[in-house]
């Protein structure tokens, strides 16, 4: 009978350890596929884990942030998930994710930290990284006889958009208004430009009514007279296709775009050209592995998100995808790196002096007032100084 009870007990035991090994990481990966390097990052995670699985579900982009939400709201939440960085504040404000414990010496490009941090706490893991440049039709150029070299300030950008527009039959610039994210994201390819600031990174405070502000915006309207008719009825997407068109002679996209254009177009690939107040920058924008709070499963979780964004992994994914690098790869010791030439450089180089995408907890409210400051100056609804004054009492209030 004593032998009975000891071997119940033992097998007690040893059931209470399986279970506790045998665990399912609901893994939601927004964007509706599973790129192949987190594929066998996640298949290599659960080979190094006796007992445990990855539940790895591709969402769209439209549905996955509120799938998540409401996961949570009903006490079961993913263990982790691949989402824009953009939510990191909601989130976070509402005691829905737990920090991310990033390792120190990881070598993130400059910037992209600031992409993740909320008034010091980093949420997040940067995963996904672009910056944006500035597009150019060397043929529409040369026919407004110009040379096609790069402009390097808002004046010979604006100079070269207004000879195209004035001696062919182009317009001189793509220019994006319509009530849409993308909106925000080129005003903010020029405030950064300008030396501007959205956000105080250590306040948490708007910034973003400023004479750095004006600037960007006056010069904004002024592109009006030299940019396609209407702008407030297209978005940055949009304008790829008046590119290949040969119906604009510049615009601002990011790397993805020189794939995407016509072969049959001479293209020139900047650096955004500087402001009177900045020096060359870019939107810094990030999609983020974030874990989830009360999945019982928040360190496994941390390890796996720790994983499938560091090193080689990471080094696979943005090579694989085309990314702009979201570490520094050649410190790291890698050699030939993928992103030393061809256009590569003119996305790289702002990394340094680019600002990150502003995190706030309501992200239509924050498009919201860039976009009616946009539109505000493209239809000449209101003063430069009324404007940006207004803009900036409605993101503090955003805030």
């Amino acid at each position: 009978m004593k032998l009975l009870k000891i071997t119940m007990g033992a097998l007690l035991l040893s059931g209470t350890a399986m279970s506790a090994q045998a665990q399912e990481l609901h893994f939601i990966m927004c964007g509706g596929e599973v790129r192949a390097a987190d594929q066998a990052v996640v298949d290599q995670f659960v080979a190094d884990n006796d007992g445990v699985t990855v539940n790895l579900e591709a969402v769209p982009w439209g549905t996955c942030q509120d799938k998540s939400l409401t996961l949570s709201a009903a006490g079961d939440p993913p263990s982790i998930a691949y989402m824009g960085s953009r939510t990191l504040r909601q989130l976070a404000n509402n005691d829905l994710i737990v920090p991310a414990n990033i390792d120190p010496d990881t070598m993130y490009q400059p910037g992209v930290l600031n992409t993740v941090t909320i008034e010091g706490t980093q949420w997040g893991y940067p995963h996904a990284f672009s910056t944006k440049a500035l597009y150019m039709n060397c043929d529409l150029v040369e026919e407004a006889g110009l040379q096609c070299v790069a402009p390097r300030t808002w004046t010979g950008m604006y100079n070269m958009a207004k000879a195209i527009n004035d001696n062919t039959g182009a317009a001189g610039i793509g220019l994006a208004g319509k009530d849409f994210d993308n909106t925000m994201h080129q005003f903010l390819n020029y405030l950064y430009s300008n030396g501007g600031v959205v956000i105080d990174p250590d306040t948490g405070e708007s910034s973003l009514d400023s004479d750095e502000t004006r600037e960007t915006l006056a010069f904004y309207g002024s592109l009006v007279d030299v940019a396609q008719d209407g702008p407030t009825a297209w978005e940055r997407d949009q304008l790829k296709d008046l590119f290949n068109d040969n119906k604009i002679g510049m615009y601002i996209s990011g790397p993805w775009g020189y794939g995407q254009h016509s072969a049959n177009i001479a293209q020139l690939v900047s650096p955004v050209p500087a402001g009177p107040s900045g020096v060359s920058g870019s939107i810094l924008i990030t999609d983020s592995i974030v874990v989830f709070k009360g999945s019982g499963h928040e360190d496994l979780a941390q390890e796996l998100a720790q994983r499938i964004t560091s090193g080689d992994s990471q080094y696979d994914l943005d090579s694989s995808w085309g990314l702009t690098p979201i570490l520094d790869y050649k410190a790291m010791g890698k050699a030939d790196v993928y992103y030393e030439d061809g256009i590569w450089p003119n996305f790289t180089q702002t990394i340094s002096t680019g600002g990150p995408e502003p995190l706030v907890e309501d992200f239509k409210s924050l498009q919201s007032v860039f976009t009616n400051m946009i539109q505000g100056i493209i239809l000449k609804d209101d003063t430069v100084d009324n404007l940006v004054t207004i803009a900036g009492e409605e993101l503090a209030d955003a805030l």
